[in-house]
């Protein structure tokens, strides 16, 4: 060995020394790449990590001695650095050498594109850095290496080392795996990882497809709903794996957090609209059905939310994603205990969607360790729903044919049993014509009374009342006798119904009628419904006083019912009657009594109702 060579063997033992020392006072390990096959090394115990709260440290501030020392190295190995939901930024310090004598390419991978911002300081062949400034809320074209991850490129010179540092920062959890690449190992991991994807587009793709013929050729909403959400999920899936193309919107990325959160919420609001229809939550569980609507309409205005104020609530819609993934759950198995068919599909097909999407999210919230499971845990599962929902889609059109077997069946079966009629028919012709003419006898009386009857409250309606009024009003003037009228009406009824909801709203007319019709009780009387919560009674050849003391004992009757009403001042259901009762005189019209009728009822709601009122 001459001097010089001996020369340059003490100086680069001195340089090792230097930077093994500065590495020890540091805490961080020396890392050697030489010896790497195609597997990748996880780097997260050979990496110094330091947490910035401010926000504010640079690349000359970390390299320092006083920060230096405070990078910390992990202990228990494992896939990644789960940061959770935090506005720190993070830098982390990776020492590298290359102890062989040739130069090495290396691949620095962080594997998770929804990372805000990735920064990292590479150093260059002039002893300086080179800043590559990546992330998910930045283009694209930012990125060193095109992938859908942020991969960076290292050179590492025959017997070197380095100190390689980066910076990261999210509006999201933050989660951070490291892996160290050979370039060759890599590219094969890069194929199989995008045909991987590719497969699940085309997965999508088919049964975006499918739906798309089945809505067209059978005309129903449910089919065009999935197709919605599908849409939605593969666009929120391409914006969570980096994938989406290098557009902006609104001024923002399309990869960036906020069109990733917005597509999830979307896609939600998508697969909640297509399980109201495909498990009939409306008629099944009414009033869940409210509010899955309420959880669509939050959905669909979440974007705005995001687009203001991502980093603040990120974590609180990670928690609401997964509540909703228990709520449809649940209404699913609620639909099954009903023996709703669908609803046993559902629970298969979306239960592993809803079992991907939590995997995704608790990793995402550090719960979980990064593997292929819960890095693709919602393309995994939104993959096996759509195919178990192809047989769910097969099943219903199978049903939809016995269906129309069997009416053809029936039809079939209908048309023998025409063919014996007719034959018997001329025997029987006379006595079946005698039988239906007594039969429409039947059922004109019965369609008589039917148009003379409220259809709700199964007392007389407005028509009949009208009829008889006159004919009473006419035979009160021949036979000189006073004639009397009483309307009545449910106090603050429309407050009732906006409260209990419209059948409650019917049940509480029926259940007054019911009081109206036992009270009034007389054979001459009439009790009718005029309308709305409007009643009426017409009582002939009875007396002023005669009448109010019906009216007192109809109020007492409803108050009797004990009706709750918390938009009443008393606290239940109650009416305001007004009675009058006059002679009939051939100079007065039949109006009149109407109009003095009502002029009562008015003065007893202006009284403060639930009483009677006489005019």
């Amino acid at each position: 060995m001459n001097t010089h060579q001996r020369f340059r063997f003490a100086l680069w033992i001195l340089l090792s020394l230097s930077i093994f020392a500065s590495s020890a006072w540091a805490g961080v390990r020396q890392l050697d790449a030489t010896a790497m096959d195609q597997e990748p090394l996880i780097l997260t115990t050979h990496v110094g990590l330091l947490e910035d709260p401010s926000r504010a440290l640079t690349l000359v501030d970390v390299r320092s001695a006083e920060v230096a020392g405070r990078f910390r190295v992990e202990q228990a190995a494992s896939a990644s650095f789960a940061l959770g939901f935090t506005r720190s930024a993070y830098w982390f310090r990776l020492d590298i050498g290359n102890s062989s004598d040739q130069a090495l390419n290396r691949l620095l991978v962080v594997d998770n594109p929804r990372i805000s911002h990735v920064d990292a300081y590479l150093p260059d062949e002039q002893g300086g850095y080179r800043a590559w400034r990546t992330g998910a809320d930045r283009p694209q074209t930012s990125k060193a290496y095109d992938n859908r991850n942020f991969v960076f490129p290292l050179y590492l010179a025959a017997h070197s080392q380095q100190a390689v540092y980066l910076r990261v920062e999210s509006s999201i959890g933050l989660l951070v795996p490291l892996q160290l690449w050979s370039v060759g190992g890599f590219q094969a991991y890069e194929r199989e990882d995008y045909m991987a994807r590719s497969g699940y587009m085309g997965i999508a793709v088919a049964m975006i497809l499918f739906n798309l013929m089945l809505f067209i050729a059978l005309r129903e909403r449910i089919y065009l709903l999935y197709v919605t959400f599908v849409l939605c999920a593969v666009c929120a899936l391409t914006i969570k794996n980096g994938m989406a193309p290098d557009w902006t919107l609104f001024g923002l990325p399309l990869n960036s957090n906020v069109a990733y959160y917005s597509g999830a919420s979307l896609a939600l609001s998508g697969m909640l609209l297509f399980m109201r229809s495909m498990l009939q939550t409306a008629r099944l569980l009414p009033r869940v059905d409210r509010w899955l609507l309420a959880l669509v309409a939050l959905y669909l205005a979440s974007p705005l939310l995001y687009a203001v104020a991502l980093p603040q609530v990120s974590r609180v819609a990670v928690v609401v994603n997964l509540l909703t993934a228990f709520v449809m759950m649940g209404v699913a198995l609620a639909c099954a205990l009903k023996r709703q068919r669908s609803a046993y599909f559902f629970l298969a097909a979306f239960g592993l969607l809803i079992l991907g999407g939590a995997t995704t999210s608790l990793r995402a919230m550090g719960i979980l360790p990064t593997n292929a499971f819960t890095v693709d845990g919602l393309q995994i599962g939104s993959s096996l729903e759509m195919l178990l929902l192809a047989f769910a889609l097969a099943d219903r059109i199978n049903v939809m044919r016995q269906e129309k077997l069997q009416a053809q069946a029936r039809l079939l079966q209908t048309q023998e049993q025409l063919v014996q009629s007719l034959q018997r028919s001329e025997r029987e012709l006379e006595a079946r014509v005698a039988e239906r003419t007594e039969a429409l006898q039947v059922l004109n009386s019965r369609l008589e009374t039917l148009s003379l009857t409220d259809a709700l409250t199964s007392i007389a309606n407005r028509r009949h009342f009208d009829e008889v009024l006159a004919k009473e009003w006419k035979r009160a003037q021949r036979m000189g006798e006073p004639l009397a009228l009483a309307v009545v009406d449910v106090d603050w009824f429309k407050a009732y119904n906006d409260h209990y909801g419209h059948l409650a709203g019917d049940s509480c007319l029926q259940q007054v009628a019911l009081a109206l019709a036992t009270t009034i009780s007389r054979s001459s009387d009439l009790v009718a419904r005029y309308g709305g919560e409007e009643f009426v009674f017409l009582a002939p050849a009875t007396s002023l006083a005669s009448a109010q003391g019906m009216a007192e004992k109809l109020v007492q009757s409803v108050a009797a019912l004990a009706l709750p009403h918390v938009r009443s001042p008393l606290g239940h259901v109650s009416i305001s009657v007004g009675v009058t009762a006059m002679q009939a005189e051939a100079e007065l019209p039949l109006q009149t009594l109407l109009q003095r009728a009502d002029a009562a009822l008015y003065r007893a709601k202006a009284l403060g109702r639930n009483r009677v009122e006489v005019g």
